[in-house]
């Protein structure tokens, strides 16, 4: 609860530096430039691809000849922590062979909460709460903005209270996707209304129903893009997995 307050507070009041926007709005159009690649690793696992492409520039700076882990290279198993990923299949990987085990070994697969509390949580542990015990917002978070002055973890372990993060935080990316109208971040509420029509909406079964249709439009108010006809179809209980982890009653595969 107090980590949920703490983000949505700071994001809310995040202020990126001004001469700092070229920068981050050329990385956000390098981004765009391989959208499908990211959506095709996350349609699957029922991860927004904002997220997987927030993690690609913080872990790899976007490149796409290493981990999604942590930026080692795809020739062979990752060195660093975590060290030896992925243990199944045989090197040289793919990026997409490669992101999928990252985001499953870190069980983004199964989450979620992707309001804007939950995003930031899930970024944040993807590099480590360190940061806590040291009374101080995570660069990997915050750097660009007005929540972060200085102390950084250099390296794996070692921690320098004098050192600048150089890197974009992956909170200003965020922030700066939803200030270009790029995504559409839902917030507490409207999880749970979507939440809440889900247990009473059916799957499609040849009546077009007002619950779904209800549904349908909170969805799109959350991000998705669905014809309001009041059939829950695939598409709809796709959506509605996204924030239940369950699909809609009456669909085969729950």
């Amino acid at each position: 609860a107090d980590k949920k307050y703490n983000y949505e507070q700071l994001f809310a009041s995040c202020v990126i530096k001004p001469t700092k926007y070229t920068e981050i709005d050329s990385v956000i159009s390098k981004m765009l430039t391989h959208k499908s690649r990211y959506e095709a690793v996350g349609s699957r696992l029922q991860i927004p691809w904002f997220l997987i492409a927030i993690i690609h520039c913080l872990e790899g700076r976007l490149r796409f000849d290493r981990h999604l882990h942590n930026g080692d290279p795809l020739t062979k198993r990752t060195v660093n922590v975590p060290k030896g990923m992925p243990k199944t299949e045989n090197p040289p990987f793919t990026w997409e062979i490669s992101a999928t085990d990252a985001l499953v070994y870190d069980k983004l697969n199964t989450w979620t909460n992707w309001s804007i509390s939950g995003i930031l949580y899930k970024l944040e542990g993807y590099n480590g709460f360190g940061y806590y015990s040291k009374r101080i917002n995570s660069p990997y978070l915050w750097s660009y903005s007005n929540h972060d002055t200085k102390g950084k973890y250099v390296q794996d372990g070692k921690y320098d209270p004098d050192a600048v993060s150089k890197q974009i935080g992956a909170a200003v990316l965020l922030r700066r996707l939803r200030e270009k109208q790029l995504i559409i971040l839902p917030d507490t509420d409207l999880i749970n209304q979507i939440l809440a029509q889900g247990k009473v909406t059916r799957f499609y079964n040849g009546s077009v129903t007002s619950a779904a249709k209800i549904l349908q439009q909170l969805l799109n108010r959350a991000g998705a893009v669905l014809r309001v006809d009041g059939k829950a179809g695939e598409l709809t209980s796709n959506e509605y997995f996204k924030f239940s982890g369950e699909y809609l009653n009456g669909d085969s595969r729950n």
